[in-house]
């Protein structure tokens, strides 16, 4: 049996930053990739910085919704809310 939490939360993504990182923005990550979000790459760098922000393989990281809008809904196999606050918490850029 997969004990392992799945959780799905919403983000804003801000393509074409200067610099990369995450933060809280309400009740939403906000995130800023330094790619523009042309053929997917932007998509591609926010689920390597989520990946490697959380400390999780890249393939735990799925956006589900809104491929194409900068508002989407993220899958993370593995940490639950509170682990994810404090991970964001801990390593904000």
């Amino acid at each position: 049996m997969n004990d392992q939490t799945i959780l799905r939360i919403q983000i804003k993504v801000i393509p074409g930053a200067t610099r990369t990182g995450i933060e809280w923005y309400g009740d939403k990550l906000k995130i800023k990739v330094n790619v523009a979000p042309e053929k997917g790459r932007a998509n591609a760098a926010v689920i390597a910085l989520l990946a490697e922000k959380l400390g999780l393989p890249p393939s735990a990281v799925t956006i589900v919704s809104g491929h194409t809008s900068a508002l989407k809904t993220v899958e993370l196999k593995g940490p639950g809310l509170a682990e994810l606050k404090l991970a964001i918490a801990a390593k904000s850029v």
